[in-house]
This record gives C-alpha cells, structure tokens and sequence, in this order.
C-alpha cells in the first residue's frame, strides 16, 4: 500500500513532534482488566481469547483450539522467561498465534516495554530507512520482531514514554499517510537502470 511523503528525516524527528499519549478507550479498559497478569505470573484462556481477537479476530476459531490448561501453562513459561525470543516461540506455540498476535498479547500484559508489530509501524519504519526488508509490512520473522522492539525501545527510552505510546503514534501516523487499500502493495522507490539494462532496451525498442 503506498503512502503519502512521510515529512520527517528521521524517526526520532517524527517522534519529537507527533508523539500520542493517549489510547484508545477500549484498549485501556482491556489493559486495565489485565494488569493482575504480570504479578499472578499466568494468564486464563478467556483472557487469551481476549487478546489475540483484539489483534486480529478472523482467527478466532484457531484461538479456541487450545484448551484452557495449554494457555495457562505456555503463559506462566512465557512470563517466566527472561527472553524475548523464547517468549514470542512460546506464544506462537499455542494454535492460531502468528508473530504480531504474540507481540499484541505481550504489549496488552505490558505496555511499558512493548509494541504490536503491525504492517502500518512496519511500512512507516520501512519508509523511514528504520528497515531494509518486506516493504509490505507481512511475513514477519522471530528476527524481524525483535529488530522491531529493539527500535521502538530506543525511541522509548529517549523520549521517557511507554514503547505502547511510540508503536502507537507510527500507527496513527500511517493512518493520515495512507493511500489506497491497507493490503495494496506498496510502490517501491524507481531505481535507474543498469548500462546493460539499457543496452538490453535499446536493442529491444530496435527490434
């Protein structure tokens, strides 16, 4: 999907001026409902089921694959762990969790140190020359997320503010940037041709 001009050199200088503090009113409320989770150390399927549909919903069905004694387990070995490569593997365990349905579970138990990896802050980030890779913003790897988090702790950390906060200002951003459909591909910047190209399309246009 492509986007307007970001306006910004840097991601930093974008932060600087566009930073959000607020949320969105029913993600607060869920948040809020969570907050015993990180002291209980576990989570309940409902709670689960919660999570992955605020991220996305379609795969609800896989989501009520797992029964209430697998979440529970896979979440107190999750906020047992201390890495964040074996907590997303855990997460992405449990049936229908998908790399930025983990990030999503993680970011609602703790918005403080974490962000959804969503095709919007991806593209922004992309667009931005904070990522080098999947333009389109889908296929997300263990790796990609955390090069995503890395990034966004960063920012975080400079600006004293919630890593919640910085994921969510890109994807309001996006959102006033956005041109076309969210899952149109987006136009990848024109690179001059090669002599050889141009050879190759002078003999053509001859031919």
């Amino acid at each position: 999907m492509p986007i307007r001009r970001v306006g910004y050199r840097s991601l930093s200088a974008l932060l600087r001026r566009e930073l959000l503090l607020d949320e969105d009113a029913g993600t607060v409320d869920l948040m809020r409902r969570l907050r015993h989770v990180k002291r209980t150390g576990e989570f309940s399927r409902a709670e689960f089921l919660r999570m992955a549909a605020w991220k996305s919903p379609r795969a609800t069905p896989h989501y009520r694959k797992n029964t209430p004694a697998r979440v529970r387990a896979t979440s107190r070995a999750v906020l047992a762990s201390r890495s964040e490569q074996r907590r997303l593997e855990l997460l992405m365990g449990l049936e229908g969790v998908s790399v930025p349905v983990a990030s999503a579970i993680l970011t609602l138990i703790d918005p403080q140190r974490y962000g959804v990896l969503d095709i919007r802050v991806w593209q922004l980030l992309f667009a931005l020359g904070c990522v080098d890779k999947k333009p389109a913003g889908r296929g997300f790897s263990g790796r990609d997320w955390l090069h995503f988090l890395t990034q966004l702790r960063g920012e975080a950390r400079r600006l004293r503010a919630p890593v919640r906060a910085v994921e969510y200002t890109l994807f309001r951003f996006h959102r006033r940037l956005q041109i076309g459909r969210l899952y149109d591909q987006p136009v990848l910047p024109h690179k001059p041709a090669t002599g050889q190209a141009r050879r190759s399309m002078r003999m053509r246009s001859t031919s």
